[in-house]
C-alpha cells in the first residue's frame, strides 16, 4: 500500500513564512503580521476592504513596506491569476509608500516583485525580511573615488604623520575600516589619543568572540599596537584621515561592492613608495581572481582554501561570490559562507595581520585564518582536518620561499579530485625539478598563460589547474594564451579596466576554456616534453641591408680595417665636409670635389 504524500496548507505555509520573514516580531514604528481576517483599510488604507496575506509597514512611509501573498504547496505559483493577485495589493500600498516589495511563496517556490511591475532576482528560499529591504537600499560603487580616497589617505599617513613602512600604512587604514565597520566613533575634532584608543577598543571588542576559536587573531592587535606615528598634532591630518576612512567603509559595506580586495587596492596604491615585498608576496589583481573563481566552477557550497592567503585576494573574492549566487548578504546562507566555508594560511606576520584585518572589514571566516608555514606538516595537517573542495592560490614565486613545496603540499593534502588553481612563473615547473614529480600524484590538466602586464615586477605568468590526487600519466595539457586583458596603467593607481573590457574578454576565455576550442593560441602539451605554454617561435627573416653589412664587416676585417672607426670618420667626411642646404622640408648634401670626385648630392 503507498502511503499518501501529505502536503502544507496554505495556513502551515503562512505561519512558516511569519517567522522566517520576523514578521513575529515586536518592532517600535512597525506594523507587521500574518493573518486572513485584517483588511488593508484596518492597516490605515480607508476603504479597502482586500486581506494581504502578510504585511510590513513602516509608519515612516518613505520606507519600503513589504506585502506577502501565500499559497498552499499544491497550487502553482507560477500562473498568472496569482501574480495579478499580489500585484493588486502592492498597488494598494504603493498609494502610500515609495516603495513596496511583493513576496508570493508556496513553501517550495518564491516569486519577488519591486513596486508592482518588476520580478526582481532572488535567492530561491524565503529569507528574513532585512534581505528584501535591501533590494532597495543598494548603492553603486564608484570605484575611481575609492582610488582618489586611498591616495590621499597614503599621502597622508606617509607625509603628515610620518609612517614610512608601507604595511604599517595599510594595516593602520584596514583597522580604520575595521573600526568603522564595527561600529566605532570616529568624528572630527578628536585628538590623536582619542582616535588611537577609539580603534584599537573597537577592535578588541570585534574579535572577542572570535579570539575564542583562533587565538592567533591577537597578532592583528599586536602589530596595530606597534604602528608608530612620527607626527601626532595635526588636527586637520587627522579630520581628513577620519572622512576619508568613513566614506571608504560606506563603499565596502554597499550590497554593490563585488569582492574587491580592499588590501589590493591599499597596494596598487601605497607600492609607489615600494616596489617590491620582501617575503615573496605578489598582490593578485581583482580581475584575475574573479577569472580563477570561475574558471574551476566554484559554488555557493564549496569550501575554499589559500595556503598563501596574502591579504585574502582570493577568500575575499570567493566570499563575495559565494554569496551573490546563494542570493545576497542577508541570506542565511551567507553566515554560513563566512563562518565555514573559507581557509586560509599565510606565514608572514605582518601579511597575516593584512588578511585578517581584510577579512574583519568584510565581516567574515576570519576565525578560519591560521599564522602558519604552509611548508610545514602541521600546515598540512590542519588542511587535512578542513574538508578543502575548492584550491585558489598564488604562493611566493621564488623558491626561497618554498613556492613549489607550498603547492606540492597543498595537493597531497586536499581530498582526491579536488580542483586546485595556482599562479606560477610561466617556466616554474619546468626549471625547478620539483615541478615534474608534482604529476606523479596529481594532473595538470589546464595551462592558461596571463597577459605579459599583469604584475608590475615583470614577471610572466600563467595559471595552473591540478587535479589532486590523480597521477598524471601519459595525459595531454591543454594550453592557452590571453594576450590583452584590456586594463591600462593609470597613474600612481596601478592597472584598472577604466574601459570595462575585462567581462566580455573573461565570458570568451571562459567559454573558449571550457570547449577547449575556439582560439588559434591553443595547444596540446605532452607533459614529458614541456611544462608551460609554448611561444610561437618568429619566423627567420633577413634583408637585403642585413647581408650587404655583412659582406662589408667581412672585406675590412679581410683588410684590417677598424669597422667602427671607418664608420665615424666616413660620417664625419659626409656631415661636415660637403655643402648642406634646405628647401621645402628637404636637406639636400653636396660632397666636395676632394671627397667625391664629381660634387655628387644627396638628398634626405
Amino acid at each position: 500500500m503507498t502511503a499518501k504524500i501529505k502536503y502544507r496548507t496554505e495556513d502551515e505555509i503562512r505561519d512558516r513564512a511569519k517567522v522566517v520573514l520576523g514578521f513575529d516580531e515586536v518592532e517600535a514604528g512597525i506594523q507587521q503580521g500574518t493573518g486572513q481576517v485584517t483588511t488593508f483599510n484596518q492597516l490605515g488604507f480607508k476603504g479597502v476592504s482586500d486581506k494581504p496575506d502578510g504585511w510590513y509597514l513602516p509608519d515612516n512611509h518613505n520606507l519600503t513596506a513589504i506585502i506577502l501573498e501565500t499559497k498552499s504547496e499544491t497550487e502553482n505559483i507560477f500562473q498568472q491569476k496569482w501574480e495579478d493577485e499580489l500585484i493588486k495589493n502592492c498597488n494598494i500600498v504603493l498609494k502610500q509608500y515609495k516603495h513596496v516589495i511583493g513576496i508570493l511563496y508556496n513553501g517550495n517556490d518564491i516569486r519577488v516583485y519591486k513596486d508592482n511591475m518588476e520580478e526582481a532576482s532572488a535567492a530561491p528560499e524565503l529569507q528574513d525580511k532585512s534581505y528584501y529591504l535591501a533590494l532597495f537600499t543598494r548603492d553603486m560603487i564608484d570605484k575611481q573615488h575609492i582610488y582618489n580616497l586611498t591616495k590621499r589617505i597614503n599621502d597622508c599617513l606617509h607625509i603628515e604623520f610620518g609612517i614610512k613602512n608601507l604595511y604599517h600604512r595599510m594595516i593602520f587604514t584596514a583597522c580604520a575600516l575595521v573600526a568603522c565597520q564595527y561600529g566605532a566613533t570616529l568624528s572630527r575634532g578628536m585628538d590623536y589619543p582619542t582616535f588611537h584608543t577609539s580603534i584599537h577598543s573597537t577592535l578588541s571588542k570585534s574579535l572577542k568572540d572570535s579570539k575564542k576559536l583562533n587565538q592567533k587573531l591577537d597578532l592583528l592587535l599586536e602589530v596595530y599596537a606597534e604602528i608608530k606615528m612620527n607626527a601626532v598634532d595635526n588636527q586637520e591630518a587627522i579630520d581628513n584621515f577620519i572622512e576619508w576612512v568613513t566614506e571608504i567603509s560606506d563603499c565596502v559595506g554597499s550590497d554593490y561592492w563585488n569582492g574587491e580586495d580592499v588590501m589590493g587596492i591599499f597596494f596598487n596604491e601605497f607600492n609607489r613608495y615600494k616596489k617590491k615585498s620582501e617575503s615573496g608576496q605578489v598582490f593578485t589583481p581583482d580581475h584575475i581572481t574573479s577569472f580563477m573563481y570561475r574558471l574551476i566552477d566554484v559554488h555557493q557550497d564549496d569550501k575554499i582554501l589559500d595556503a598563501a592567503c596574502g591579504s585574502g585576494a582570493f577568500l575575499v573574492k570567493a566570499m563575495c561570490n559565494m554569496i551573490r549566487d546563494a542570493g545576497g548578504i542577508h541570506t542565511r546562507k551567507a553566515a554560513e559562507i563566512k563562518d565555514v566555508q573559507l581557509f586560509g594560511i599565510e606565514f608572514d606576520r605582518e601579511i597575516f595581520a593584512l588578511a585578517c584585518a581584510n577579512m574583519l572589514i568584510h565581516k567574515d571566516g576570519k576565525t578560519n585564518l591560521e599564522h602558519l608555514d604552509s611548508r610545514t606538516k602541521e600546515a598540512c595537517d590542519w588542511i587535512k582536518s578542513k574538508g578543502i573542495t575548492k584550491v585558489l592560490m598564488n604562493p611566493p614565486f621564488e623558491s626561497k620561499y618554498g613556492c613549489l613545496t607550498i603547492v606540492d603540499n597543498v595537493l597531497k593534502s586536499v581530498p582526491k579530485r579536488t580542483k586546485c588553481a595556482f599562479i606560477l612563473p610561466d617556466k616554474k615547473l619546468e626549471k625547478d625539478k620539483k615541478g615534474s614529480k608534482l604529476l606523479k600524484h596529481s594532473t595538470l590538466e589546464k595551462i592558461i598563460k596571463l597577459p605579459e602586464k599583469i604584475f608590475a615586477e615583470g614577471v610572466t605568468t600563467s595559471i595552473f589547474i591540478f587535479e589532486a590526487g590523480i597521477p598524471q600519466n601519459d595525459k595531454e595539457i591543454f594550453a592557452c594564451y590571453i594576450e590583452e586583458d584590456g586594463l591600462e596603467t593609470v597613474k600612481n593607481q596601478g592597472r584598472q579596466d577604466i574601459k570595462d573590457r575585462w567581462q566580455s574578454i573573461e565570458d570568451r576565455w571562459i567559454t573558449i576554456i571550457r570547449k577547449q576550442s575556439g582560439d588559434d593560441t591553443i595547444q596540446w602539451i605532452n607533459p614529458a616534453e614541456h611544462l608551460s605554454y609554448q611561444m610561437p617561435e618568429k619566423p627567420f627573416e633577413i634583408f637585403e641591408e642585413d647581408f650587404t653589412k655583412t659582406m662589408m664587416d667581412y672585406l675590412m676585417f679581410e683588410q684590417g680595417i677598424d669597422s667602427k672607426a671607418f664608420s665615424e670618420t666616413l660620417l664625419k667626411k659626409v656631415m661636415y665636409s660637403s655643402h648642406i642646404s634646405a628647401d621645402d622640408n628637404v636637406i639636400s648634401i653636396t660632397l666636395n670635389r676632394e671627397e667625391s670626385g664629381n660634387g655628387q648630392t644627396g638628398h634626405i
